[in-house]
């Protein structure tokens, strides 16, 4: 790949400690670098604090500053706002509007963080052959010529789940740092580099505080009902409640109930027992592959419903029009519609896509 010190790289830097050691790291590696933080709204107008998009976030750009002064590399915020509106939040909201619940890490992933951020940059006059993060995970090159993607060391803290989604250009020329490192390991790494940053406070989902800020009086209320159709209860709305659901129903029972369904056509949330939240299998549409080309026959897999899941024992088979049919090997409570499946083999990323 040649001498370190002539390739270039741009850091996604949030102010955090995670991307904050990954820019330090790849400084102390030889590394042209170059820290970038995207700005993806204005701070006002929302009740959203602590993550990557809230009234916080101008918080996160001045850390992420203070840390590029530290470590002496360039520090541009590029302003992502009107895409990062466009292609997640709005997004966001059609889904849950919906009945679906959607992840939006794993859009935003894909298209801006790891995409619009790239192409933005570059036009902006940064020069890169690389662009990295502080993600939890690892690529390393396969024997087919593909780019894996595979799980980070630190299992607690593996986020390959929500990378899925990556192509392989976009693989190709992503640098995760922290991919070996376990994140005590880091923390450490972070006071002995004296970035500064920490005692800050981990940001957990691309936007904290109460979701209602974002749908702005759209929620409508409507009818809580069993899968007879009778009536139970009223709902504040249904954006508040997705598949699984057991807890902020408000409705007295002898037994747990749980949310099994979500109709936005009746604008009305069915509850029922815990078994009718068991299935065998799933569909899951709009996959992407990254550890093979495409699916041609029965594949043994894990099958991750979410990024803190340990995994189901599956078999996915091809279905139509990029979808392919998951089968558990026992039956269980599978993800919920809106939500990714990713598929793994050793902790390897085959693919994944969303339930149907």
């Amino acid at each position: 790949m040649g001498s370190k010190s002539r390739e270039k790289v741009f850091v996604g830097m949030s102010g955090g400690v995670d991307s904050s050691v990954a820019a330090a790291l790849l400084v102390r590696r030889g590394y042209q670098v170059t820290g970038v933080t995207m700005k993806t709204g204005d701070d006002g107008g929302t009740a959203y604090r602590g993550g990557c998009f809230g009234p916080g976030q101008q918080e996160g750009i001045e850390s992420a500053r203070r840390v590029a002064a530290k470590l002496g590399i360039p520090f541009h915020v590029i302003d992502l706002s009107g895409e990062f509106k466009q292609q997640v939040l709005d997004f966001f909201c059609r889904e849950y509007l919906s009945g679906n619940t959607p992840n939006p890490c794993v859009r935003c992933n894909r298209l801006i963080k790891f995409g619009t951020l790239w192409d933005k940059a570059l036009a902006g006059g940064i020069e890169a052959d690389f662009f990295a993060s502080g993600h939890y995970a690892r690529i390393e090159p396969g024997e087919s010529g593909r780019y894996l993607l595979k799980k980070g060391r630190d299992g607690k803290k593996d986020q390959s789940y929500f990378l899925y989604g990556l192509t392989q250009s976009q693989l190709a020329r992503t640098l995760f740092p922290l991919g070996g490192y376990l994140k005590q390991e880091v923390r450490k790494l972070c006071v002995e580099m004296e970035l500064g940053v920490e005692s800050r406070k981990e940001s957990q989902d691309f936007a904290g505080g109460d979701y209602a800020a974002l749908f702005e009086g759209k929620a409508v209320p409507g009818q809580v009902v069993d899968k007879q159709g009778k009536v139970l209860g009223m709902h504040k709305g249904i954006v508040y409640y997705t598949r699984g659901q057991r807890r902020g129903l408000s409705i007295a029972s002898k037994e747990p109930l749980y949310v099994i369904d979500i109709r936005a056509d009746t604008n009305s949330v069915v509850v029922g027992s815990v078994e009718d939240l068991y299935t065998d299998k799933q569909i899951v549409g709009e996959v992407n592959w990254i550890g093979m080309e495409w699916l041609n026959d029965a594949v043994k897999i894990t099958a991750r419903i979410r990024s803190s899941h340990p995994g189901y024992a599956a078999t996915i088979s091809p279905f139509t029009d990029n979808k392919v049919r998951v089968e558990y090997t026992e039956i269980q409570i599978g993800a919920a519609p809106g939500q990714a499946v990713v598929f793994y083999d050793d902790g390897v990323v085959l693919g994944g896509g969303i339930v149907t």
